[in-house]
């Protein structure tokens, strides 16, 4: 899949030291730590000692099943391993699949009320950033004895969910286990064995399962947006750049197996009475027709009655119409939540974008909700009830969706910001030089202000026009007026009118 990597700091510049520098005062505008609590790296540490065996509530039988794990290079923090094999054909009819998710048991290691709960309370997800990262959980648990590391045994939870022929859920079980992965594969690994043919026979099925489940998200009206991917790099010398990709149709496999875990959670939840779903409200009609006048835009057919999940499933993001298309779609999932629930599920518990109840359960290392979602599916397969629940979890509900959501908000504003520090180092010293590029988005309340994004390098920013609307989603020439990296802040206007 094409791809592009943009490197800046030439031999004695000061922008690498700039670029430290806004880093770090990013970081105390926004409050994230730098390192945990010495408490809590002295309990974590403790708990990493004691817990790593497991315990007898782990089913070692599992230890015999060949997960493998898919995750970016250089990733420690591994939640998830998977294993897919053939199901057995009851007599005429064709053979489906058991899926197998293995996920890190956070839960066994962290005591409830403890110095590692309360900090990861505070925190609620992972942050972040180029030169780095603030986990969740110290890393002696979450690169660590928690983590899915391949060659050793681990305490996980796991999941197992048989389908159909045609992919759909049949059963759903998790339970504790100990397991160890075989493999660990990026995803570029991933795709370049299945495209060669050595995969084995858990990467061909995920081929398999993850198109079969593609097909059943696009038939149901659900969304996944292939939206190409910046990534900040730091390389070897310390040099900063960004990286434009396509994603891997392995990427989207993958992801496959995780929104099946979610789904058959959901279903559990529901099942049982009680529950953390993932929410999303419908798109809002005006943001659909926004989309419609993109398209026209950027001569993409979009005929009057084929719904838009149909459209974003065709588009390729390769293409740089289709990319800017696919970036302004995600305008369309905006207000997700989390909904609480004991009894019967409530109103408007769906995810617009899934097209399904959801709950997240798959990242309990990278996100707080996981490990209390977790746990309550674990209850209810075990034949509990919702009065069954540990009470840490049912006393944790109400507070939930207000944790998640700031600290989302929290992470989301921090990634980008980080970005755009990047972005700026990318233009430092261009200013009044004229770039080509696509103008992508409009100011809601005045059409002569909106964002651009330009070519080379391949970077977003504001521009601004002195007198005419800006002309959505066609290509146009900008000159940069101001590139700041302390600001974080690129902005261009249209030659002539600025």
């Amino acid at each position: 899949m094409p791809s592009r990597r943009l490197r800046i700091a030439l031999p004695g510049s000061t922008v690498p030291e700039r670029i430290r520098s806004a880093f770090a005062h990013l970081r105390d505008e926004m409050d994230i730590p730098d390192d945990f609590p010495p408490g809590v790296l002295l309990e974590a540490q403790g708990a990493a000692d004691r817990g790593a065996g497991g315990t007898d509530a782990h089913d070692r039988e599992l230890l015999d099943i060949p997960f493998v794990t898919i995750d970016p290079p250089g990733s420690m923090d591994l939640d998830q391993a998977v294993h897919i094999e053939r199901g057995l054909a009851p007599q005429g009819e064709a053979a489906g699949f058991v899926v197998r998710y293995a996920i890190a048991d956070v839960a066994h290691f962290v005591v409830a009320g403890g110095a590692v709960d309360q900090e990861a309370g505070a925190r609620g997800m992972t942050f972040y950033a180029p030169d780095g990262r603030t986990p969740l959980h110290p890393p002696v648990l979450s690169e660590g004895a928690a983590s899915l590391l391949p060659d050793a045994e681990r305490p996980a939870v796991v999941w197992r969910i048989e389908l159909a022929a045609g992919g759909e859920i049949s059963s759903v079980h998790v339970s504790r286990g100990m397991v160890r992965s075989r493999a660990r594969f990026t995803y570029d690994e991933a795709q370049q064995a299945i495209d060669g043919g050595s995969a084995g026979e858990v990467l061909d099925l995920l081929r398999v399962v993850g198109l079969l489940r593609e097909e059943i998200e696009r038939v149901r009206g659900g969304v996944s947006l292939d939206v190409p991917e910046q990534d900040v790099t730091v390389e070897s010398d310390g040099a900063y750049g960004l990286e434009l990709r396509s994603v891997l149709p392995v990427e989207g496999w993958n992801a496959q197996i995780s929104l099946l875990t979610g789904i058959a959670a959901a279903r559990v939840m529901r099942a049982g009475k009680m529950g953390i779903f993932r929410t999303l409200p419908q798109s809002d009609e005006r943001d659909v027709e926004r989309l419609r006048r993109t398209s026209l835009a950027l001569h993409i057919p979009w005929p009057a009655r084929e719904p838009y999940a149909d459209l974003l499933a065709r588009l390729d993001s390769s293409e740089p119409a289709h990319a800017a298309f696919l970036n302004e779609a995600t305008s369309l999932f905006r207000g997700a939540g989390y909904l609480p629930f004991e009894g019967d599920v409530p109103e408007g518990a769906e995810h617009a974008a899934i097209a399904a109840e959801y709950a997240h359960v798959t990242a309990p290392l990278r996100r707080l909700v996981d490990r209390y979602g977790t746990e309550i599916c674990l209850t209810l397969c075990a034949g509990g009830s919702a009065a069954d629940v540990p009470d840490w979890v049912r006393e944790a509900m109400g507070a939930l969706p207000k944790t998640m959501s700031r600290s989302g908000q929290r992470a989301g504003g921090f990634e980008r910001a980080a970005i755009d520090i990047v972005e700026a180092a990318l233009l430092d010293g261009r200013v009044g030089e004229v770039f080509a590029g696509v103008v992508v988005d409009l100011d809601g309340k005045d059409p002569t202000k909106g964002q651009v994004v330009i070519d080379d390098p391949t970077v977003r920013g504001v521009v601004r026009s002195a007198t005419s609307p800006l002309p959505l989603g066609e290509a146009v020439e900008v000159r940069l007026v101001e590139a700041s990296i302390e600001q974080r802040r690129i902005v261009f206007d249209l030659p002539g009118q600025g």
